[in-house]
């Protein structure tokens, strides 16, 4: 199966894995941050984006397997692997089924089971995929959840939701419920403990979706992760404060480096 992947910039490898519908262009902010210092591959899962969904059926573990095969493909030994919301639990499957290609983990807004509220919201984020009357009013539905008060009110929501609507690369409905689904029921919380990579846990301070006690489990079932807030951050601080976040995750890598 082609993979739709970009690759950009020089030094140790990263692999950034995105959540929900969200495409390589999801990691912008990244990959003009952080590409100075690192070699950085994005790519699009299947059935986002420029990927296709071959059979219409999803699970962790198969979206985990493209995400290796992404790294074998491109000739690459091993990784620091990011990955945010349903992106950091393929990081975590990843990091389970082929240990060997995970330096180490960057988790964003993460969870090893989803708990009834996560589950909850889950399944009435598919409701509104199939009830939402246009493409516009379920993203300023869904993006109420992800991002901060701040960034609907300084415009910034507005902007993301208008270059949505102009990608030509629109993810079939079918798509986003496969996804959801994959993720409803998947469960790492028994394995984690298997791992012996290092790993940052972040989590945003008021994000409604993956609540830092859900991020927090994560850091605890993994030997020696670190655990951080970021205070009065939402779903995803990557992309609302990517400076401060780019250059938390680069000390992390250069102290991984620096070691190695």
């Amino acid at each position: 199966m082609a993979i739709w992947t970009e690759q950009m910039g020089k030094g140790p490898d990263v692999l950034l894995i995105g959540g929900l519908g969200d495409t390589v262009e999801s990691w912008q902010f990244q990959l003009d941050g952080l590409s100075g210092d690192y070699r950085l591959t994005a790519f699009d899962n299947r059935g986002a984006g420029r990927t296709a969904n071959p059979d219409g059926v999803l699970s962790v573990n198969v979206l985990a397997d493209d995400a290796a095969e992404v790294l074998r493909a491109l000739g690459i030994g091993s990784a620091h692997v990011a990955g945010f919301s349903g992106g950091s639990v393929i990081a975590q499957e990843l990091a389970l089924r082929h240990p060997g290609l995970v330096r180490s983990l960057v988790l964003q807004s993460t969870w090893t089971a989803m708990d009834p509220y996560l589950k909850t919201w889950s399944h009435f984020m598919k409701s509104l995929v199939r009830e939402a009357s246009s493409e516009r009013l379920f993203l300023e539905g869904l993006f109420l959840s992800v991002y901060t008060p701040r960034a609907h009110n300084d415009g910034t929501v507005n902007q993301v939701i208008e270059e949505v609507l102009a990608f030509p690369h629109k993810q079939r409905s079918e798509d986003v419920e496969a996804f959801i689904d994959a993720l409803i029921d998947h469960d790492t919380s028994e394995r984690l403990p298997q791992l012996n990579v290092p790993t940052l846990v972040l989590a945003g301070g008021i994000d409604v979706i993956t609540r830092p006690e859900l991020c927090r489990a994560v850091a605890d079932k993994i030997p020696g992760a670190v655990f951080e807030v970021m205070e009065g951050e939402a779903h995803q601080p990557f992309q609302e404060v990517p400076d401060r976040w780019n250059e938390r995750v680069r000390a992390f890598w250069r102290g991984l480096d620096a070691g190695a």
